[in-house]
């Protein structure tokens, strides 16, 4: 009987402890009743919750979490799975030194017996913060990824995935993403079809978009006054075609200084940079739906609608119609009710 260990602290998410145990459920009543009627001889999944010193923990969202022991108990584990820390600045989080010391040194212990590690959101900052993850590839939240690639330079950190997986070590993105984790466990430990059976059951999509979907561009905060100006250059002239030599001269730096400074501010190439606010500011008018989907491209300097479609596909999963299709806002009016006597 395969066993999950659950590994939770104060300042999770409820939901991303109930919503794994609720798949692992469901996918136990699909055994039991394949079981009963012969159709399968898979064993049913066990799992533990549990905490560091064995006591219940506080969520940020409220409940508090019951648990079966402590995550020091020496049992054998097919599997363990270290929930995310809900917070804002990740440093703040590291600093809880009697928290984070004894829970980093309790998953290399697993990672060591070859046990198979999974965690969601910005428990991935964990998996790497244990040096599981280097020269591997993982994802996390889309909005923490910048943070997470600038203190993990040796991860290849993929943030359009839902899922990454390598050498043991299963990663996905935001909190939701724990129900495609959680599948992807029984697809592991009792096979696709019971996997896939239990997505159906619980209305959950094993074919997710891409994380870039929903992403916005983040803030970019830096200090550098030239890459400033050149990001205000960027904004106000979306339209036109880019080039850098150009760019510099109007700036008055070389090419090379104006690279390397903007990399060291913003963490991407100048190009890079502006592809991904043409997107952005493609899906702002997108959502919109104030500009017809035929011109948005050249709107943001894709003049070649071929173009314009697969770099917004590469960056969102979607085309940009069935992006609109998606997110685009919704205006519906109801019915209009008149209090008695008006207008008379």
């Amino acid at each position: 009987m395969p066993l999950i260990r659950i590994w939770v602290y104060d300042g999770i998410l409820a939901s991303g402890v109930a919503g794994i145990v609720d798949v692992l459920t469901a996918a136990n009543t699909i055994l039991a009743e394949r079981q009963q009627t012969g159709r399968g001889q898979r064993p049913l999944l066990r799992w533990r919750v549990e905490s560091l010193d064995g006591k219940p923990v506080q969520t940020a969202s409220g409940p508090r979490i019951e648990v079966d022991g402590a995550i020091a108990d020496p049992a054998v584990a097919d599997a363990v799975v270290i929930t995310a820390p809900f917070v804002d600045d990740i440093e703040s989080f590291f600093g809880r030194g009697d928290l984070v010391a004894p829970l980093l040194e309790a998953i290399r212990r697993q990672h060591a017996r070859g046990t198979l590690l999974a965690s969601y959101c910005t428990g991935s900052f964990l998996l790497a913060e244990a040096g599981l993850l280097d020269g591997g590839v993982a994802t996390t939240h889309w909005a923490k990824a910048q943070a997470f690639a600038a203190r993990y330079p040796k991860v290849d950190v993929r943030v359009s995935e839902i899922l990454t997986e390598q050498d043991r070590i299963i990663c996905s993105g935001a909190v939701t993403t724990s129900l495609n984790l959680a599948l992807r466990l029984l697809e592991t430990f009792v096979g696709f079809d019971v996997a896939h059976a239990t997505g159906r059951m619980m209305l959950i999509d094993m074919d997710r978009l891409p994380q870039s979907s929903y992403a916005t561009l983040p803030e970019r905060t830096h200090a550098d006054p030239l890459v400033a100006r050149a990001q205000r250059r960027m904004q106000s002239s979306l339209q036109c075609a880019f080039s850098l030599a150009e760019l510099s001269r109007e700036l008055a730096v070389s090419e090379r200084t104006l690279n390397r400074r903007f990399k060291a501010a913003i963490g991407e190439a100048p190009l890079r940079y502006l592809q991904s606010l043409r997107v952005a500011v493609a899906r702002r008018l997108l959502e919109k739906g104030e500009v017809k989907v035929e011109s948005i491209g050249a709107r943001v300097g894709y003049h070649d609608p071929s173009t314009f479609r697969s770099l917004f596909r590469r960056e969102t999963g979607l085309s940009p119609r069935d992006y609109q299709r998606r997110f685009g806002l919704r205006t519906e009016r109801g019915p209009t009710f008149s209090a008695p006597g008006a207008g008379r």
